[in-house]
């Protein structure tokens, strides 16, 4: 999937496009589909798909107060575009200059001089152009001057739109599990493990500590069952996923741990060197919330009770 900054990137030879536009933050369900359709009409045409998205988010530029916490890391965004078979993804960088284009000068400039799109796929409730005056009908009228075609698709989900929103709040509230039904696949944050207080180690349960400002959005304090992946290893490599324990939060029970970490202790292992390494945390399921032991032993049992939950839980995946 060629990965585009700018229209003048955009090769010569790209030819006649089907297109889309959205943040797709997390990439869920319903981005999915409509990404899918896109690819299939584009098939059918015999051009190439295409998305149009945005960084940063919208929101930060015109109203920073009220922007959301992106729910998955800038890799994980594109990873995800890429596996739905789109053909390129075009990322405009969202300025005050892109916020005051018309509806009409936005699908001039990008869709039609630049994709030259010849279908336009959207969802019902897009918006687009200057404080979003554009909208599906708008979109048509666009099409029916400049010569595109235009598909809305039906929202996907069991009865409720799918929406990042949705997914933002179950993350907040840690069940995880609901919030990768939303999306189709299970969430994530990415960061280069770091040294940390080594107290892992110590109580018998080894732990690859994620630097401060993990990619992607921490869910709410607690202990989880899941998946660490190593980036830079073969998929086909035996600890390339493995099972694992993870802790999110300041871990209560101690006082020397100001800022919430994210952490994880790979099952049944004590010889793993992670150090340095850019690694991925893949959430499944949130065991419990956080607990302020009252000695190291209770503790220790307590993460041994973890520990076999989450052996178990892994088992079935």
């Amino acid at each position: 999937m060629l990965r585009l900054s700018k229209l003048t990137e955009i090769p010569a030879d790209f030819g006649e496009t089907v297109v889309t536009i959205g943040n797709f933050d997390g990439v869920h369900r319903g981005h999915a589909a409509l990404l899918r359709e896109v690819v299939e009409r584009a098939r059918e045409r015999g051009t190439s798909a295409c998305a149009v998205t945005f960084e940063p988010h919208p929101l930060r530029v015109l109203y920073p107060e009220r922007a959301p916490k992106l729910i998955a890391s800038t890799t994980s965004r594109y990873e995800r575009l890429a596996e739905t078979g789109l053909d390129a993804v075009l990322v405009l960088e969202f300025t005050p200059e892109l916020a005051a284009m018309t509806p009409e000068e936005f699908v001039r400039d990008v869709f039609v001089h630049g994709l030259h799109a010849v279908e336009v796929v959207v969802g019902r409730d897009t918006r687009f152009g200057a404080k979003n005056a554009g909208d599906v009908e708008t979109l048509r009228q666009l099409g029916h001057h400049f010569g595109f075609s235009v598909v809305v698709l039906p929202d996907v989900g069991d009865g409720h739109r799918i929406s990042s929103t949705d997914v933002r709040r179950a993350l907040a509230d840690g069940a995880v599990d609901v919030a990768a039904r939303a999306l189709g696949h299970l969430h994530d944050v990415r960061g280069v493990v770091v040294r940390g207080l080594q107290r892992g180690r110590e109580l018998g349960f080894p732990t690859a500590n994620l630097g401060p400002r993990p990619e992607g959005l921490v869910p709410a304090d607690g202990v989880y069952v899941g998946w660490l992946v190593r980036e830079g290893t073969a998929a086909d490599d035996p600890e390339h996923r493995m099972p694992a324990a993870i802790s999110v939060g300041t871990n209560p029970t101690f006082d020397d741990v100001p800022e919430r970490t994210v952490e994880a202790y790979v099952l049944d292992r004590d010889d793993l060197d992670l150090y340095d390494e850019t690694v991925r945390i893949e959430f499944v399921r949130r065991l419990r919330g956080n607990t302020k032991f009252n000695s190291i032993d209770a503790l220790i049992d307590q993460m041994r009770r973890d520990v076999a939950q989450a052996r178990e839980i892994c088992r079935t995946q």
